[in-house]
């Protein structure tokens, strides 16, 4: 897959689930549900327009995806995160510069990853009761995610140290007791799927590469539950048209 193949053209300022990055979240304000829910986001402020306009949207359902020559995707993970807080949307970790995905010559910087429950993108119609996304960046701020689901099953180790102390809105950032290892909570086993999409939160920015892992990890249904409810809702965005767009598997 050359360069060209990657159409993502995204400036920082608009990431807005990095904490580190200003956007228009800080100070409208937007939720799953109600008047301020996901259908009602494209019309809350202009800076929210594309979550109503745009035609590559995230999440999506991942269906009928195309065999392809995918290439493989190096995870150079080598530091590990000690921080987690709770941003009022999401549950999320944070990791210090020197952890890379490459994807053949281009390299882009895990910045955080964070939870939705249940999945926001769904595989063959099926949901799961969990999502990670691990959002990275280049040194332009084009954005990979890599998705990773989750289904019920035995406890996810990785996750223990993390749910001793989930960060909630009485203690939004704490530190992680054992620091967490992001290659950890990943399956890479069995390859992934690859499309263009969006942020899936506002302001909705088009432009991100998606890479949803194929073969889901496993979470206990306590793990998921204290999750669920350290964010006290579903924090999921309905999947979104798929239009012209093409999965490759």
């Amino acid at each position: 897959m050359k360069k060209s193949l990657i159409p993502i053209a995204l400036a920082c300022a608009s990431i807005s689930l990095l904490p580190s990055f200003s956007s228009a979240e800080d100070t409208l304000h937007w939720s799953y549900a109600g008047h301020e829910g996901p259908e009602y986001w494209g019309s809350l402020s202009p800076e929210f327009q594309t979550c109503k306009t745009g035609k590559n949207q995230s999440p999506i359902d991942i269906e009928s995806a195309i065999e392809s020559a995918l290439p493989e995707l190096t995870f150079l993970y080598t530091k590990a995160a000690t921080e987690a807080l709770n941003n009022g949307h999401t549950v999320q970790v944070n990791f210090p510069a020197g952890n890379t995905l490459v994807i053949e010559e281009l390299t882009y910087e895990l910045k955080q990853f964070h939870f939705h429950t249940p999945s926001e993108n769904k595989l063959e119609g099926q949901s799961f009761p969990l999502e990670a996304h691990f959002v990275h960046a280049d040194a332009e701020g084009n954005l990979a995610v890599v998705a990773q689901f989750f289904h019920e099953g035995d406890a996810n180790v990785a996750l223990t140290d993390l749910l001793k102390n989930v960060p909630d809105e009485t203690n939004p950032t704490i530190t992680i007791s054992h620091a967490l290892e992001a290659k950890t909570l990943l399956n890479t086993d069995n390859g992934y799927y690859r499309f263009s999409g969006s942020l899936t939160t506002p302001p909705c920015t088009e432009g991100v590469q998606w890479l949803v892992m194929k073969e889901p990890m496993t979470a206990s249904a306590e793990q998921i539950s204290q999750l669920g409810e350290a964010m006290h809702q579903p924090n999921s965005r309905p999947t979104q048209p798929l239009n012209d767009r093409v999965v490759l598997k």
